[in-house]
């Protein structure tokens, strides 16, 4: 893979990119449509092949927050088209690795030493590439590390990757009218994810607090060998969770991985409201014990009271059955207004009502079949219903407490690897762990 020598860092360097990837992507729709032209029964296929390459293709070389919008696009298997997923789907955990000079550049800028001074070997190449760092190998009085070192700029260069998306996201997404605290607590989080002394001490508690789980493990971390850009941790041996799911793995063997990663996420929700906001496959590993390792903690979601206690009241059967409850919780979360017309409050109880009865099946029975087609299936229906809902589209879609946007996504997120586990769990097993 072609190493990079540089990041472009520059809001105007960035721009560019954007801007050229752009045209590349208007040049694809007008050869297809050329040939639709030609041939009037062309599928946009090809065309979704070559726009998704494009698109990645441009966000690989900025890396940070514009690759991570891939990233967390890759999750949303039900709302892109495949070849999008697929495409996107790179940038978790392989995406051109910095150039070894770049990376000694770095680290001796960051730390203040090359890193052949500080272990006693380190590899030049990355094993690993992602949005916002890269992982190296490293030894040090014999043990096996991983050393992620952070690409330069990153951090500020958010604000501007923020303000580019923002107004694509708004016509994208039906957003119009969007309070800035959207995007300012989408912003706060990749902040946050650049904070390495902040993921040391979130992935330390982490451990602290979730050790108790069966089958989980995570690496130690080594204060002393990190800094504001570096992170040094055990080399934890396994494959990465897309590959145990690809893999020929038993029912038996998947049920564990899948009641282990469940187990992990419900603890964390419901017992420390403060959990891993970030379920994708690059952050998981499985050793041959068929053990869950979790390995970053750079983004992390603490869930308050007043948000916690009516999104989890909302989803049950009680609340489904009472329209006038259902009513009042869906005021306290926000989708509901005092300013909404009769016909928005209708459209919106009706909407929710219905995807909250499809989306919270898991969490309302005892064991649940992540490998059973019809849920799965059912929430492609909804999806591609509401995308293509021209009433919805003529509203305004800015619903719902800012909280929804890491809650919801962690939820989508670990459906999304639920269901590529097939797992089948006992959804209250975690309650075992539970302290009163």
């Amino acid at each position: 893979m072609k190493k990079i020598d540089s990041i472009p860092t520059g809001k105007i360097e960035r721009v560019t990119k954007l801007v050229t990837t752009g045209v590349k992507v208007g040049g694809n729709y007008l050869k297809y449509y050329g040939e639709k032209v030609v041939n009037p029964s062309l599928t946009k296929d090809k065309l979704h092949e070559n726009n998704a390459a494009d698109i990645y293709d441009g966000l690989k070389e900025l890396k940070g927050s514009a690759l991570k919008v891939a990233q967390m696009l890759s999750m949303e298997k039900n709302l892109l088209p495949q070849s999008y997923v697929d495409k996107f789907s790179l940038s978790q955990f392989s995406v051109p690795p910095l150039s070894a000079p770049l990376v000694r550049k770095t680290f001796k800028t960051y730390f203040k030493q090359y890193p052949e001074e500080l272990f006693d070997s380190f590899s030049p190449d990355s094993i690993n590439a992602a949005s916002i760092g890269q992982v190296h190998k490293a030894k040090k009085n014999g043990k096996e590390l991983a050393v992620k070192i952070q690409y330069p700029g990153i951090r500020e260069s958010i604000s501007s990757d923020i303000a580019l998306v923002k107004p694509i996201a708004i016509r994208m997404f039906n957003l119009q009218g969007t309070s800035d605290e959207y995007f300012q607590e989408v912003e706060d989080k990749l902040t946050e994810e650049t904070d390495y002394k902040l993921e040391i001490s979130q992935s330390m508690k982490v451990i602290e607090d979730c050790e108790k789980i069966e089958n989980l493990l995570f690496p130690h971390y080594y204060p002393e060998f990190s800094s504001d850009k570096i992170i040094t941790m055990d080399w934890m041996n396994g494959i990465h969770l897309s590959e145990f799911c690809s893999s020929n793995a038993s029912q038996e063997q998947r049920n564990k991985v899948g009641q282990t990663l469940w187990n992990f996420y419900m603890y964390q929700i419901h017992q420390l409201k403060k959990f891993h906001a970030d379920p994708h496959p690059g952050n998981f590993l499985v050793d041959t014990n068929d053990n869950l390792i979790a390995i970053d903690f750079g983004c992390m979601k603490e869930i308050p009271n007043d948000f916690y206690v009516p999104y989890f009241e909302v989803s049950t059967p009680d609340s489904l059955n009472d329209m006038e409850y259902f009513t009042k919780k869906l005021y306290e979360l926000e989708i509901l207004k005092t300013t909404d017309k009769p016909k928005e409050l209708e459209f919106f109880t009706d909407m929710f009502h219905e995807l909250l009865s499809v989306f919270t099946q898991p969490i309302q029975s005892d064991v649940f079949d992540f490998a059973q087609p019809e849920f799965q299936n059912q929430i492609a229906a909804l999806s591609e219903k509401f995308a293509s809902d021209k009433t919805l589209r003529k509203m305004n879609g800015n619903r719902g407490s800012k909280h929804f946007i890491y809650v919801n996504r962690t939820f989508f997120g670990l459906y999304s690897l639920m269901f590529d586990i097939k797992a089948k769990v006992k959804i209250n097993d975690f309650k075992k762990y539970l302290s009163n």
